[in-house]
């Protein structure tokens, strides 16, 4: 049983947090404004930022893999908000912080951006020409920007309690989109790939996996029915989609899944170095979750065997596979430019006499020996509807006794209590027209099973890696 999720527990960004943000909620409040320490630094009438603050920043900076100059500009953008709250104005005002050089402990000073007009409209973000001539930059003109170191009288003001807590407000929310945005982009990256994580809890019907710094959502149609998960278990998972953080929630959303049919393809690649050498190719795969696969390969090489590469020896790769799938069978098959040649093997393991196909309507009709039309079509029509899907053919299968007899393959009849047939029936599969997305379940004809249950099975053509 997965542990519930906890209500104590708190996202790595919040308040509770006891790391180097926790330190800056904590920070006196002459923590967070600009301070004189022209004695204590050594660098006359500079100004300079707070130790501590700064070294909480920069383990920040390590522990969260957010760039110190990226922490600068949230820095920029709080100070920005607590000098407005300050002189009580709500026009736009533009500060830039600059690290110089300093004996000691790094000294910051803060600018304020000026831009050079004819009539000063916002004193705090304008200047006229005759101003900034005069005081900034003898060859100034209009439209350019001049920067103004803030005096004294502009720290102790930002140094009131509610200017700081709104410095610090803006700064926590700028480092959290930061993180967030990181996260994002690192994920995304890992879409399409295989990731190994640990079981953390279960929240309603989905089960939460810790793949590093997030825990990925493993929703219930993603799962492999009869499949245990259990807490602290590690497990590989295919990554599905990642998505950035709603308002509100703690971060992006990373989904993970157990039945993608290329999570077949990247744990072979894992296991068999030919394939994620590109020596051998994974052509299509075919997949009933938990059940049993079909995957078609194929070398670039003559002599290179590519079923004995994936088998290995003493079938440890395939085993190896089939582990991790915790016993799910896997069929893997040749695959041929030649489609009757491509038919017969995805049969497999049943021998097959004859195969005529119609390129056109894309039908084979497959003829049996009486001995394996069983085995052909395989437990509720298994083996036939996955050859279906694995080779993107309408499949019609027929014993060697039925053709001699002149039988063809019928519809379902009506459900009714009727004996036992003498000779088995002919199945027929077809797979639905695919383009690489989702496909519908193959109708699968004159079974026990009309295949409305049957869980969906993507085709992945050739051209998918």
């Amino acid at each position: 049983m997965l542990p519930v999720a906890d209500p104590h527990r708190r996202n790595g960004l919040g308040r509770r947090e006891s790391g180097p943000i926790g330190r800056l909620f904590l920070l006196p409040r002459t923590a967070i404004p600009l301070v004189r320490e022209a004695d204590t630094l050594g660098i006359g009438e500079e100004t300079a930022m707070n130790a501590e603050f700064i070294e909480a920043l920069r383990q920040i900076e390590r522990e969260k893999e957010i760039p110190f100059a990226q922490l600068l500009q949230a820095l920029e953008k709080g100070l920005a908000n607590a000098y407005k709250r300050s002189v009580g104005i709500d026009d736009d005002v533009f500060l830039r912080v600059e690290q110089s050089q300093g004996a000691g402990r790094s000294p910051f000073r803060i600018f304020r951006r000026m831009h050079v007009v004819e009539e000063v409209v916002n004193p705090h973000a304008e200047v006229t020409l005759e101003d900034a001539r005069a005081k900034y930059k003898p060859d100034a003109r209009v439209g350019e920007t001049v920067e103004e170191l803030l005096g004294e009288r502009d720290m102790e003001r930002m140094s009131g309690r509610i200017a700081s807590q709104t410095a610090k407000q803006v700064l926590m929310q700028e480092i959290r989109e930061a993180e967030r945005n990181r996260v994002f982009d690192e994920y995304n990256d890992k879409v399409g790939e295989i990731m190994t994580g640990t079981i953390s809890r279960r929240e309603g019907r989905n089960v939460l996996i810790t793949l590093g710094r997030i825990d990925a959502i493993l929703p219930e149609k993603e799962q492999v029915p009869g499949e245990g998960y259990r807490f602290n278990d590690r497990i590989k998972v295919f990554v599905v989609d990642v998505r950035k953080a709603l308002k509100g929630s703690r971060g992006p959303q990373v989904l993970v899944s157990r039945t993608h049919p290329s999570l077949i393809r990247r744990l072979f690649e894992l296991e068999v170095p030919e394939i994620h050498d590109g020596m051998v190719m994974i052509k299509s795969v075919a997949r009933e979750p938990g059940q049993r696969s079909k995957i078609a390969v194929a070398s670039k090489e003559d002599r290179i065997d590519p079923v004995g590469s994936c088998v290995g020896h003493r079938g440890q790769r395939v085993q190896a596979v089939v582990d991790e799938l915790r016993g799910e069978k896997i069929d893997i098959v040749r695959w041929s430019p030649d489609s009757r040649q491509f038919i017969t093997e995805s049969l497999s393991p049943a021998k097959v006499s004859s195969v005529t196909i119609d390129e056109e309507n894309k039908v084979a009709q497959v003829v049996v020996p009486d001995s394996f039309l069983s085995l052909a079509i395989g437990k509720e029509g298994q083996n036939v509807r996955l050859a279906a899907r694995l080779t993107g053919w309408r499949i019609d299968i027929r014993s060697e006794g039925q053709v001699a007899r002149g039988e063809a393959p019928a519809p379902r009849p009506a459900p009714a209590p009727r004996p036992a047939p003498a000779t088995a029936p002919a199945a027929t599969a077809a797979p639905s027209e695919d383009d690489g997305s989702e496909a519908p379940p193959i109708t699968f004809l004159d079974s026990e099973d009309d295949g409305s249950d049957a869980p969906p099975i993507t085709f992945l053509g050739d051209d998918e890696d």
